[in-house]
């Protein structure tokens, strides 16, 4: 079979695993912000909660928290009486939007606690609120210092996404195991399949690239 053949089953794959990363990035960009944010609350139980999830998430495998959210929650739900089985799509998004957020909610609660203090003193000075101030003058300039990690994150994410193949999600990776099964020709399709993982990351970068240069025009200038 010439190679071109390939490229029907692979382009399938790759736009699963395109839609399945950008809503992974999406739902992990809110959790960072939600739990990076909340690690800084001077509510206990927000602030706690927060902990525990990035602890959490951090601390284990991506792999292991794939497989338990696909194979061992339904148990879980099975033995309270209450269905929780999810499918491939959602335990994955969910797996890996989680991972994401965990390691993004660190880049948040850094960024926003590099603030220059001079700025936060600035805010008190203008009677501002602690919702005011995280709003009005710490994101503006947080953010747009968050971005770089942030696109490492991206296509880590990306690539991470070759693990849903194994709770059957037809993606990239389980295109590729197929046609390599099937043809017996792993150089063709993994040689295909490494330039298409290439090729996602470079547009990826290059978009998250485009987003950073739009946030920068958010700074607010330091004192």
């Amino acid at each position: 079979m010439h190679w071109s053949g390939y490229l029907g089953p692979l382009a399938h794959g790759a736009w699963v695993t395109i839609q399945f990363a950008l809503y992974s990035i999406l739902f992990g960009g809110i959790c960072s912000f939600a739990f990076g944010i909340g690690k800084l609350s001077n509510n206990w139980f927000v602030r706690g909660l927060s902990i525990i999830y990035i602890e959490i998430f951090r601390g284990t495998s991506l792999l292991v928290q794939l497989f338990w959210l696909f194979f061992a929650l339904p148990i879980a739900g099975d033995m309270i009486g209450v269905d929780l089985r999810l499918s491939p799509v959602v335990a994955g998004v969910l797996a890996l939007s989680f991972n994401l957020g965990a390691y993004g909610a660190e880049i948040v609660r850094g960024a926003i606690q590099a603030v220059s203090p001079a700025q936060y003193e600035t805010a008190r000075s203008l009677n501002f609120g602690s919702s005011q101030t995280l709003w009005r003058i710490a994101l503006p300039q947080a953010i747009p210092e968050m971005m770089p990690s942030f696109t490492n994150l991206a296509i880590d994410a990306l690539k991470s996404t070759s693990l849903v193949s194994l709770i059957t999600l037809t993606d990239l990776s389980f295109a590729a195991e197929q046609l390599r099964n099937f043809y017996q020709d792993s150089t063709t399709v993994y040689t295909i399949v490494l330039l298409m993982y290439f090729g996602m990351a470079l547009g990826l970068s290059l978009a998250m690239r485009v987003l950073e240069i739009s946030v920068t025009r958010w700074r607010v200038p330091r004192r």
